[in-house]
Order: structure tokens, then sequence, then C-alpha cells
């Protein structure tokens, strides 16, 4: 069985920053920080923990993208890590239905991540860019967590782990 299941929409899109909004100089004003905020940065916000229902992997149209989604998804790089995400562990599975819908569950290094918000956004366009994909969902789970060992041997060779 697979990740997601198609008959469920998914949620609202949670994104904490759309690059490609404008304000006016009016909201722009309103919403600068003042002194006293912008000299306590809270944490790092963590995305969004939303999953989605399981959806029937189709086995055929798994063998013909996922070769071309992990390649897409190799381009995908922690900001603070000169390794791409798929070597560094960080895609857990990734799934396609018959229909080309793809599930893509994920973690980060930590919840505290600053790449948070923009990670998992990055890694649902690619996964939609590739030839074949009709959609495509990430998900962000926090089990199992995340370590060194989850890291191929070729990550942790260019980490000078090995």
């Amino acid at each position: 069985m697979g990740i997601f299941k198609l008959q469920a929409p998914p949620g609202p899109i949670q994104e904490a920053f759309d690059p490609g909004q404008t304000s006016s100089p009016e909201s722009a004003e309103s919403t600068k920080p003042t002194t006293s905020q912008a000299e306590q940065p809270g944490p790092p916000v963590p995305p969004p923990t939303t999953t989605h229902d399981p959806i029937e992997s189709d086995p055929l149209k798994t063998l013909e993208l996922k070769p071309k989604l992990i390649e897409a998804l190799s381009t995908v790089y922690d900001p603070e890590i000169p390794v791409n995400i798929y070597e560094l562990g960080l895609i857990y599975d990734v799934d396609v239905n018959a229909d080309g819908l793809v599930g893509v569950r994920m973690t980060l290094t930590s919840p505290g991540c600053p790449a948070a918000q923009t990670l998992p956004v990055e890694v649902k366009a690619k996964a939609k860019a590739v030839s074949g994909v009709s959609d495509a969902w990430v998900d962000v789970v926090w089990e199992p967590q995340w370590d060194m060992n989850k890291m191929s041997d070729a990550a942790k060779l260019q980490l000078g782990l090995l």
C-alpha cells in the first residue's frame, strides 16, 4: 500500500512565505517589526505536520517514475549541508499511483531546521515538474527520527565521515 489516498482531496497548502506575493507600501509599513521584535528572534518555525491518507501505489507507474523523481529530488539541497536531501536520507518514501499522483514522505534533520518552511515546498515543486506526474503531496514526518545513519555512503564520504 502507498502513503496517499487519491479519493481524499488535499488540505489547504500551508506556506509561511509566498515569494511572488507583493504588498502595498502601507501594508509593508504595518508589518515591519519593531526594534524590540527584531532584537528577539524566535526559534525557527517547524513545517506543518499535515499528513495525507494512504493511496494505492501502482507498481508499474512507480517503477516508471521513481527513478526520475529521485533524480529530481537529488537536486534539492539543505542550505547548511553540501549534500542533496536524497543522499542525506531525508526522503523516506516516494509512491506513485496509476494517475501519476506522487506522495513523498520526508523528514528534516531537526524540527528546528532553518529550511523547514522552504524544503518541503521545493520538494513538491521538483516532484510536480517531472514528466508524467499529475500532482504531488509532501508530508513531513518526525518518526522515524532522522540520524546520520540514514545518510548514504556517498553522503558520508562527501562530508568526510568515512
